[in-house]
């Protein structure tokens, strides 16, 4: 079970959608993937994995911003999709070089999965009826090829983007698709922890990588919406124990390191990835959501404050300012360049923290009682939050 983090959940302060860092990162075909200290390094061209994560973004952000802030961006973004999807294939292609190549290598699974979530969100998104309609068409023709999706984050990418389909009034045919993948996730789950676990490691795999909240996040939200009771307690168990192992003995979040731990192994500290700090606080998100309980919100709010400085280091890895991100904490500080993802997985925390402190807050209202820490500071750190001040440069892009 979920234990409750020791010691004071620290509330990180909430900072206003930034663009800065973001649009320096972007041109008029997409995000670049990486970066030299701030400096796009255009060398490394664009993916689709750091494409459909800033769609999401610019998603997420335009609940505060507004759809003019990021229309431009979003339907860059959403072109870039249509672009990089092989008709032949069904499939996304991934790279794409400053010349405007396609790599010829296979794309991964977890690009296809990405892909489709961003759609699904994009779909659902109330702002722009034109920029939904594109995306649900690309949705439903790249859909069919979901079915051979092997590795399981990019099948749990899928679920969620049916998830949010589904919930918008779905055809009937996402609702089985969904539902296929959402089961067949959590049999493939059940059995991996069978083969690879115990008590100590319930995990499905041998070796804990990369997103790993991601699995547990699926399994929830699609157990909730599905009401299949005992996909969303395996959701539930398994985050909880996420949540356990990668917690300090302080509290803070302390997430595995990018070599890995492998059961019975020696636990892998650096470097740090921000992708796991915002997969955790998205999996949280969802499990407050299901559940109420109080003890999600905190873990949520442990893994955002690890990129202001609550972390193994006690050194800040985001720059919220410049809306921008560090690649990651190594064992002598920050890894000082600020790619594509770092970024994303930043802002992407940044507006999701609000979102579940508002819910929080919500929550302990409606139950009548004394809020929790968390629902209780809510409304006196938001009040502190500033407006945005950055005049955002918008590219002028026609929709695709």
């Amino acid at each position: 079970m979920l234990q409750a983090h020791p010691g004071k959940v620290p509330l990180g302060s909430l900072h206003p959608p930034v663009r800065i860092h973001l649009d320096r990162m972007s041109d008029a075909t997409g995000i670049f993937q990486h970066a030299v200290g701030a400096t796009p390094d255009p060398a490394h061209g664009y993916c689709v994995d750091d494409v459909a994560r800033a769609l999401q973004v610019d998603l997420l952000q335009a609940l505060r911003l507004g759809w003019e802030a990021v229309a431009d961006s979003a339907w860059r973004n959403l072109a870039f999709l249509q672009a990089a999807f092989d008709t032949d294939s069904g499939r996304f292609r991934n790279f794409l070089s400053t010349d405007g190549t396609w790599s010829p290598e296979p794309a991964s699974d977890d690009c296809q999965g990405r892909a489709i979530h961003a759609l699904g969100d994009a779909v659902v998104a109330p702002f722009d009826v034109h920029h939904a309609a594109q995306a649900r068409t690309l949705f439903r023709i790249s859909l069919p090829a979901t079915r051979r999706l092997v590795a399981p984050r990019s099948i749990a990418s899928v679920v969620l983007g049916c998830a949010a389909v589904v919930r918008a009034g779905g055809s009937a045919s996402v609702t089985a698709t969904y539902r296929r993948l959402a089961r067949g996730l959590a049999t493939r789950l059940e059995d991996g922890a069978s083969r690879h676990g115990g008590q100590d490691w319930p995990w499905a795999e041998p070796v804990l990588t990369y997103e790993n909240a991601l699995l547990p996040r699926a399994l929830i939200v699609a157990g909730a919406a599905l009401h299949e009771d005992q996909m969303r307690r395996q959701g539930l168990e398994l985050l909880d124990w996420l949540i356990g192992v990668q917690a300090a003995p302080d509290g803070h979040f302390s997430p595995i390191g990018n070599t890995w731990w492998a059961r019975g192994g020696t636990r892998s500290r650096f470097d740090q990835q921000p992708i796991e700090a915002t997969s955790l606080l998205a999996a949280t998100q969802a499990a407050f959501e299901v559940t109420g309980d109080a003890r999600y919100a905190n873990a949520g709010e442990h893994a955002y404050a690890w990129f202001l400085g609550a972390n193994d280091l006690g050194f800040p890895v985001a720059d919220p300012l410049r809306g921008a991100c560090y690649d990651g904490l190594t064992s002598r500080g920050v890894n000082h360049n600020q790619g594509a993802e770092s970024t994303l997985m930043w802002l992407n925390a940044a507006e999701r923290i609000g979102a579940l402190r508002t819910a929080a807050a919500a929550r302990a209202r409606e139950a009548g009682g004394p809020p929790g820490r968390v629902a209780a500071r809510t409304t006196a750190v938001a009040a502190r939050v500033e407006q945005p001040v950055v005049a955002l440069r918008l590219l002028p892009l026609p929709p695709p």
